[in-house]
């Protein structure tokens, strides 16, 4: 990548980042100023309870793992700015690491989607800690190829923070696993330990989610978007922090979830012990098909999910050999869609408008045929042979050995070497 397309992408995060934050803080006009309300009405409280000691197990919101707190403390070592606003800082800030290893990158594609990509989310990607997780788990991938103890390490911080980044290992070569899933259990293990030593609750969040609902964004609520047009009897409302359906057959719904997730994890498994070969890019392309298999499997399907899609497809776009660049496309697509149904339409979705939940629809099924594209692309790529140096060489042209003369001829002689012969026997 040349320098000077790195001024131009840099000088595009700056002018569509101005934007964002002006929007996001209220300065420029946001006409859904909902989006920014988790801040200072659930994180900001959270900050409250953690900086007295304790984690806020009395919520049942909370449902993170331990090293989310250090993400939420934070914004309050940013003294000259309130919570809410220094929140939004961080977040920019994790924005911008995230550019800056991108640009490390063999191609400037993966540094394009990203700075293209965000911002169609709108001031919502700033008012949620999932662009920090994205940062690291961004960072910790492109650090994977040529530093796996530091990447390693770096992916288990991010694990400890939100655990979709534990699925970042899952393309490493099969030889050189073990460094840096150790390094992952080392960083991880040094967050949540370190949080559990000095705050007690550490790990009420393991059992948090036992009674969720099926969250109205995901994939598996189709059904019942559907199913509520024609006598379902269950409804939509508040339940865990998201609006869920809760009702008749939602449980049946809810294992079905499980049970998909479950199986992509043993496709998964599978792809490790069948794949033959792998390029510099599979474990980038290994690592998104893994976390959109998580998320049109989950129960949640959050608009925040997306950040985690968009930046996985950017540093698969860093390579120029990698198998997702049409995966990216349809992930670059359904992120405006994200934004119609929530904020946008997220009013009529809740009511059950027939638009509202096309548009819904028409995401999901954007990701869904994502995730099997991906898997798709993945299993080919490494499932073929590598091409040899020597079988790509052309074939070098045929030389044609003369026929051997033979010294003596049985048969009669033709004319013309019978005509020499006897010119040389008169001379």
């Amino acid at each position: 990548m040349s320098r000077e397309t790195r001024w131009i992408i840099a000088a595009a995060w700056v002018a569509s980042r101005t934007w964002l934050l002006l929007t996001t803080l209220g300065v420029l006009y946001n006409p859904y100023p909902i989006v920014t309300s988790d801040v200072p009405g659930i994180y900001q409280p959270w900050y409250e309870v953690l900086r007295s000691g304790t984690f806020p197990a009395d919520s049942t919101m909370w449902q993170y793992p331990p090293g989310a707190a250090g993400v939420l403390l934070l914004p309050g070592l940013i003294t000259p700015l309130s919570y809410t606003h220094a929140f939004f800082v961080l977040m920019l800030v994790a924005d911008a690491v995230a550019l800056v290893f991108l640009l490390r990158g063999r191609s400037p594609l993966g540094a394009g989607l990203w700075v293209l990509a965000v911002p169609l989310l709108g001031p919502m990607i700033l008012s949620r800690y999932d662009m920090f997780v994205t940062a690291l788990a961004v960072a910790a991938l492109m650090l994977l190829a040529s530093r796996p103890r530091t990447g390693g390490f770096v992916a288990g911080i991010a694990t400890a923070v939100k655990v979709w980044p534990l699925l970042l290992l899952i393309g490493m070569p099969r030889r050189r696993t073990a460094e840096p899933v150790l390094y992952a259990v080392l960083g991880a293990g040094t967050v949540v330990l370190g949080f559990a030593a000095v705050m007690p609750h550490a790990f009420d969040f393991l059992d948090a989610q036992g009674s969720r609902g099926i969250e109205i964004e995901s994939v598996f609520a189709m059904p019942f978007h559907i199913a509520r047009h024609h006598g379902w009897s269950g409804e939509a409302r508040f339940n865990y922090g998201s609006i869920e359906f809760l009702g008749p057959h939602v449980s049946i719904v809810s294992r079905l979830s499980l049970t998909a997730s479950a199986l992509s994890m043993a496709w998964l498994l599978l792809w490790r012990v069948k794949a033959r070969h792998w390029t510099e890019s599979t474990p980038y392309d290994a690592a998104l098909t893994a976390v959109l298999l998580f998320v049109v499997t989950s129960r949640v399907l959050s608009p925040q999910y997306m950040v985690w899609l968009i930046g996985l497809a950017a540093v698969c776009l860093t390579r120029r050999d990698t198998t997702q660049r049409p995966i990216a496309v349809l992930i670059l697509l359904a992120t405006p869609l994200t934004t119609w149904e929530f904020p946008i339409w997220f009013g009529p979705l809740m009511a059950g408008d027939p638009d509202a939940i096309m548009v819904l629809l028409l995401r999901n099924a954007l990701l869904v045929a994502a995730a099997f594209w991906s898997a798709a692309r993945l299993w080919q790529a490494t499932r073929q042979e590598p091409v040899k140096a020597a079988d790509q060489r052309a074939p070098a042209p045929r030389s044609v050995s003369p026929s051997p003369v033979p010294a003596r001829s049985a048969g009669p002689l033709p004319d013309a070497t019978r005509t020499a012969r006897e010119a040389q026997g008169s001379g």
